[in-house]
């Protein structure tokens, strides 16, 4: 079951996440939020730091530096001369 927890829209439309709402999504300072909004009903989701997420998600692939080596060459190899 959800947490379901009353409040106010403030002055300037501002809207203060109740205590026990932050702590339920890990929500803090700063983060980024997605609004959206369907008929009447406002849902607000966390959005990750793109980086956040690739460095706390499940890794599906394998790589070496070795490989990430021979990759690079074999790109370099395809620009034209003096291409930056």
């Amino acid at each position: 079951m959800g947490l379901s927890v009353e409040s106010r829209v403030g002055k300037k439309n501002a809207i203060y996440l109740p205590k026990a709402v932050v702590e339920a999504t890990g929500l803090k300072e700063g983060d980024k939020i997605m609004l959206r909004v369907t008929d009447k009903t406002v849902v607000v989701e966390p959005l990750m730091d793109p980086l956040e997420l690739a460095l706390s998600s499940n890794k599906y692939a394998v790589i070496d530096p070795e490989q990430i080596e021979a990759i690079s060459v074999e790109e370099q190899g395809t620009q034209p001369k003096g291409a930056a």
